[in-house]
């Protein structure tokens, strides 16, 4: 006779609750004495980890087919986790049946017989019954199915199952968790194109509000400045930023632009002076109770008397010297003006010369290395170059990152910047092509080992499309792509002077007439 069918006769009422009790500890030492547990070990192996909860409640998995009530818990009415039997013949979830006891008495929840605890015991047969029966993959998507004490091992390998993401630890299906952190993640790494810092995308936003490196606009002259430079643009270089007078501290209240503070001081020096002097009268004035300073004052007063003098003196000559300095500085300018025409339109035909190899002489490297060891920033840009005739203009940028930044400490970076040139509206945009970017090893001899790196533009980037400004804030290149360490292994830097070489082939042809579109007129005859 069965495990069960012997279970079933004792709860049918043959025998009393003592002989019962009796034989069902009987047949269970004699039957299943490899499969009894202790009430207090573990789930056995083969019990799925991931279902259990504190063991408060049974199996809360889909069967396939169902579940048949014989293997469900009266109480949690799931299927039967570590089954326990009463010696009234009742199964139980093991947990469930003594939170029963402890909390609603000692009797069986079903009949409402007399059950102590040291009265249950395992039930291994039904055990291994609801061990072996199929389930469903909880998994959403996934169809498989398979015994329920192979469940825990599918999960491990289910692509559908629920993993928790590293970064932003929510939960998701494995066959989209490395998308997920690659492309979705708000947690995700990125590196600030401009200091090359790591940090979390979610904060990429307020971090671009913050970078010193980052360039901004002065907002009383338009010009571009890294943010970390545009405080002391403001406060010592700025023409258009308004500021006061010099002598506001003897009592001119006047505020001006930069650009005009010169002509303001020279307008009124005769009034800034009698302001100097009545400040000086004052304290001359100032009644005190020492006489040791009166021979001082004396002196204080003559002092200004002649001041005064010349004051009158000089006000006659600097309004003449005005009238000839504005002559002057018109005629200044305007020679100005005409210099940097001439030097503008002469950087153009240079640059329309490289050809799309332009190689940039980067002179006293040494002052450059220095500034960066002493955490200064370095960040600089080459003279504008074409890539043909017609042809795109660019420019490099070049950083050496400082020893604090994380990641890419002392790392040389360089990027590549578009600028407005003479053939835009011939050209068509985005730029595409294939940028090629070299620190040129200047060893004498062929045994040279150029650093290198190749890189193929990319049309959806805002570094690529036609700027709106003379060059393009955006850039595009390697944080990374050289180290400061191995620069000074071979001699990449002689006479004080490092070599960056660009070579950049675009798409582009527009130097043949038989392009697409094209199509030649034949000839009128001969005359």
């Amino acid at each position: 006779m069965s495990l069960v069918n012997q279970r079933t006769i004792c709860g049918s009422g043959d025998l009393d609750d003592d002989g019962c009790c009796t034989a069902m500890a009987t047949a269970c030492c004699a039957n299943t004495k490899e499969d009894i547990v202790s009430p207090s070990a573990g789930p056995p192996s083969g019990t799925p980890q991931s279902l259990v909860v504190e063991e408060i409640q049974g199996y809360d998995v889909e069967f396939d087919p169902p579940l048949e009530s014989k293997y469900e818990c009266p109480i949690c009415l799931m299927a039967l986790r570590e089954a326990v039997q009463t010696p009234c013949g009742h199964r139980f979830c093991k947990a469930c049946i003594l939170k029963s006891i402890r909390d609603a008495g000692h009797k069986c929840p079903v009949d409402n017989e007399i059950l102590l605890e040291n009265q249950l015991f395992p039930d291994n047969f039904a055990k291994r019954e609801i061990l072996s029966l199929r389930v469903k993959c909880p998994s959403t998507g996934c169809t498989d199915t398979m015994e329920l004490r192979q469940l825990e091992h599918h999960l491990t390998l289910c692509e559908f199952a629920s993993t928790e993401c590293s970064q932003c630890l929510d939960s998701f299906p494995k066959n989209i968790l490395a998308k997920h952190m690659a492309d979705e993640c708000p947690r995700r790494q990125v590196f600030c194109e401009n200091c090359g810092q790591s940090l979390a995308y979610r904060d990429k936003m307020i971090h671009d509000q913050e970078c010193p490196l980052v360039y901004v606009t002065c907002e009383y002259c338009q010009t571009n400045l890294i943010r970390e430079q545009i405080l002391t643009h403001y406060n010592m270089d700025c023409i258009m930023a308004p500021v006061p007078c010099t002598y506001s501290q003897f009592g001119c209240t006047e505020k001006m632009l930069r650009n005009d503070l010169a002509r303001h001081l020279q307008e009124f020096t005769q009034a800034h002076m009698r302001m100097m002097a009545q400040t000086l009268r004052s304290f001359s004035l100032t009644p005190t109770s020492h006489h040791d300073f009166s021979q001082e004052t004396q002196n204080l007063r003559e002092t200004i008397e002649q001041l005064e003098g010349r004051l009158v003196r000089q006000d006659h000559q600097i309004r003449e010297l005005m009238a000839k300095m504005e002559t002057q500085c018109s005629y200044v300018l305007e020679l100005k003006q005409t210099v940097r025409t001439l030097e503008d339109r002469l950087a153009e035909v240079e640059a329309q010369q490289y050809n799309g190899v332009f190689i940039w002489k980067i002179k006293n490297f040494s002052v450059l290395l220095k500034n960066q060891e002493e955490e200064r920033p370095v960040v600089i840009h080459s003279p504008g170059f074409y890539t043909g005739k017609p042809g795109y203009k660019l420019c490099l940028r070049l950083h050496l990152q400082l020893p604090s930044v994380q990641r890419c400490a002392n790392y040389i970076s360089l990027f590549v910047h578009t600028m407005q040139g003479e053939y835009d509206g011939l050209l068509p945009w985005p730029l595409q092509g294939t940028i090629r970017l070299s620190i040129l090893d200047q060893t004498e001899g062929s045994n040279t080992q150029d650093q290198e790196e190749v890189m193929d533009t990319k049309p959806d980037l805002l570094a690529f499309q036609r700027p709106t400004v003379p060059r393009n804030p955006k850039g595009f290149g390697y944080v990374t792509f050289m180290h400061l360490q191995t620069l000074m292994q071979r001699q990449y830097v002689k006479n004080d002077t490092l070599l960056v070489r660009c070579a950049v082939t675009t798409q582009l042809d527009l130097s043949s007439p038989r392009r697409e579109g094209f199509q030649p007129r034949s000839a009128d005859g001969t005359l």
